[in-house]
C-alpha cells in the first residue's frame, strides 16, 4: 500500500464553489505533512489521493490527515490495475498473515463506463479472497470490509476507513480572535470555529510580572496544540496586570469582574481588527460562573462591536472536559497556574449587573488610554506546524497592526 484516499462530505454540497473549499483542502494537507515523505497531494474523481514516499510512516501521516478539517474518512490504500485478477491478487497479498471470521467487498464504480456493476465487482473479487482464504462472506454484519473504487485506469483498494475530524477546511470561513485562557473551555470553543473552516487568532491576559509566567507557558502550550489543527497561528500575550490594579483602584468590588472582561473584550476587538478578524469567540457557557450570568454575557457583550461568538454557550461543564480530552487540550489546562482571572478578585462578584451602573463606574477609569497602552505591550508568538515556534515583536514605534 502506498497511498491514502481521503474523502470529503460537507465540501460535496458547496455547488460551484466546491473547487474552491477543495483547493484549501489540498493545501492545509500538504502543509499537514510538509515534513513527512509524501510525493503528492492530488485530487482524483471526487477524492483526495496522499502518495507516500518510501520512508513515509503511514501511522504518522493518518494523524496528521486526522486532525485536518473538511475531511469524512480516509483509508490507508493501494491501487491496482483495472482487472479483478489483478486487484484481488493485490489484496491478498496486502492482506498478508491477517486472519478474520467474516467479510465482504464493498464496490463502488468512480467512472461509470467500467463495464462491469458494483455488485458484480463485489461478486467476482469476493469470490477469489475466499476460494484464497476460505473466509466466510457476511454482507451484513462483517469483521473485516474491503473497498474497491474503480476508477478510469487502475482502481483503489482499502481496508476500512479512518473517521476524519469533518468540518469545512481551515480558512474558508474567514478570520476570528479568540480569547484564549489557561482553562479547559476556551481551547474547545477555538478548536469549534476551526472545525467550521475559520483561521482562529489567539489572545491571552496575564498578569506577569504580579504573577508568574505559567499562565503565558500554558497558553503557549495550549495554542501550539491548537495550531496542529489550522497550521498556522498567531497568539498574542496581553499584560493585564497593570490595568487590573487600576480596577482595584476606581471600581466598586462586586463590579470588578465584569469591568475586567469589558477591558478584555475592548483590547481583544482592538486587535482583532488590525489582525482583519471578523468575530471575537470566547468560552462562556451560560451560568458556569458569576460573570457568565444571562445579565453579565450581556453587560460584558455590549462593548463589542463584531459579533461575539460563544460556541459552548449551552453546554454542561462535563460535555466541554469530555471534548477537550478528545481535542487533547485538558491535561494542559488543568496544570495548576496562577490566571489573571483570579487576581483582584472580590469576594461577592455581581451576577446580575445593569449596563447603566457598569458604564457609570466605568467613567473612573481612562478606559481608551488603557486599551491604547495594552495593546502597544502585547507579545506576539507566531506559530507553525510543523515548523517550529517563532517569536516576533513589534518594531519599536511601530503599530501592532502592521504585523499581518
Amino acid at each position: 500500500m502506498t497511498s491514502f484516499v481521503i474523502h470529503y462530505q460537507e465540501i460535496a454540497l458547496k455547488g460551484k464553489n466546491r473547487p474552491w473549499f477543495l483547493k484549501r483542502l489540498v493545501r492545509n494537507l500538504r502543509r499537514a505533512v510538509a515534513d513527512l515523505d509524501v510525493k503528492e497531494v492530488k485530487t482524483v474523481m471526487g477524492r483526495i489521493e496522499l502518495v507516500l514516499g518510501p520512508t513515509a510512516d503511514p501511522a504518522v501521516v493518518g494523524e496528521r490527515i486526522g486532525k485536518t478539517f473538511g475531511i469524512a474518512n480516509y483509508s490507508y490504500a493501494g491501487r491496482a490495475p483495472l482487472d479483478l485478477d489483478a486487484i484481488a491478487k493485490a489484496i491478498l497479498e496486502d492482506l498478508g498473515d491477517r486472519t478474520c471470521k467474516s467479510f465482504r467487498v464493498s464496490a463502488r464504480r468512480a467512472d461509470k463506463r467500467f463495464p462491469m456493476p458494483s455488485p458484480l465487482i463485489e461478486r467476482e473479487v469476493g469470490g477469489r479472497i475466499h476460494e484464497a482464504r476460505g473466509w466466510k462472506v457476511d454482507l451484513h454484519n462483517p469483521e473485516l470490509e474491503i473497498h474497491v473504487q474503480m476508477l478510469t485506469h487502475d482502481a483503489f483498494y482499502y481496508f476500512g476507513k479512518e473517521r476524519g475530524a469533518g468540518g469545512l477546511p481551515t480558512g474558508t470561513a474567514g478570520r476570528v480572535a479568540c480569547l484564549l485562557s489557561g482553562g479547559i473551555d476556551s481551547p474547545v470553543a477555538a478548536w469549534r470555529m476551526m472545525k467550521r473552516g475559520c483561521d482562529v487568532t489567539f489572545i491571552h491576559f496575564h498578569s506577569y510580572p504580579i504573577l508568574s509566567r505559567a499562565s503565558q507557558e500554558k497558553a503557549k502550550q495550549l495554542a501550539e496544540l491548537l495550531t496542529r489543527y489550522q497550521q498556522k497561528s498567531r497568539l498574542y500575550l496581553v499584560p493585564f496586570g497593570d490595568i487590573q490594579q487600576q480596577v482595584l483602584l476606581a471600581i466598586p468590588g462586586p463590579m470588578r469582574v465584569v469591568v475586567y472582561r469589558r477591558l478584555m473584550l475592548r483590547i481583544a476587538e482592538k486587535i482583532a481588527r488590525m489582525r482583519r478578524a471578523q468575530a471575537l469567540v470566547t468560552g462562556d457557557a451560560v451560568g458556569q460562573v458569576a460573570s457568565q450570568t444571562l445579565e453579565n454575557l450581556a453587560v460584558v457583550g455590549a462593548v463589542a462591536t463584531l459579533p461575539l461568538f460563544r460556541p459552548l454557550i449551552g453546554m454542561d461543564k462535563e460535555e466541554i472536559m469530555d471534548e477537550a480530552r478528545r481535542l487533547g487540550s485538558y491535561n494542559i489546562s488543568i496544570i495548576p497556574d496562577q490566571d489573571c482571572c483570579t487576581l483582584f478578585t472580590p469576594r461577592n462578584p455581581q451576577t446580575k449587573s445593569r449596563l447603566h451602573e457598569i458604564e457609570h463606574a466605568e467613567t473612573a477609569l481612562p478606559i481608551d488610554e488603557l486599551v491604547a497602552k495594552a495593546v502597544a505591550e502585547v507579545e506576539v508568538l507566531d506559530l507553525e506546524f510543523p515548523v517550529a515556534r517563532k517569536k516576533r515583536n513589534p518594531p519599536v514605534g511601530d503599530s501592532v497592526g502592521t504585523l499581518v
